[in-house]
């Protein structure tokens, strides 16, 4: 992707995906406007400000007013979205969750009211595996682990030196 394309194009037009090409149209003139470089003032700083954001402008307008490159984009960002194995909320350290002696395992309390949890058995097994963790800052092991009632899903990490 060019850097143009890195970030959100429609956003960069104050627009939607779903927004006919004559909505965009009408974004970028007004955008165009508002951003060029001999509509602002003396200040130096000001006028940089404003071409940047006039060539992001353009830029966007530029891929998104052509009917192939705005596929192309759309099916780009698309991809990324799909490539996204799991929507992490966050990070979760071994020692905050709670072991229950009955049902042998980890949990933690979701905030929809569900649970996070891992067995000892699926840690022992994640943890000789190395095919799901993944190392973080050189000390600690991790894995995602999915709420049992939500599609939230957090990274479950722990100390290399902790026993598992």
């Amino acid at each position: 992707m060019c850097e143009a394309e890195k970030e959100d194009l429609y956003a960069v037009l104050g627009a939607n995906p779903s927004d006919s090409v004559q909505q965009l149209r009408h974004r970028y003139q007004q955008l165009a406007l508002q951003y060029h470089p001999d509509r602002s003032s003396e200040c130096s700083t000001e006028k940089a400000s404003c071409l940047k954001k006039f060539l992001e402008v353009d830029a966007a307008w530029k891929i998104l007013s052509d009917q192939n490159s705005r596929r192309q984009y759309d099916l780009q960002i698309r991809a990324q979205e799909l490539n996204q194995e799991w929507p992490v909320d966050s990070t979760v350290y071994l020692e905050d969750m709670t072991w229950d002696q009955d049902e042998c395992v980890y949990s933690y309390h979701c905030r929809c009211g569900g649970r996070f949890s891992i067995s000892d058995e699926e840690m022992q097994e994640k943890h000789h595996d190395g095919e799901e963790e993944e190392m973080v800052e050189g000390r600690h092991r991790g894995v995602v682990i999915c709420c049992d009632s939500c599609s939230l899903c957090v990274f479950l990490t722990w100390s290399l030196h902790q026993k598992t």
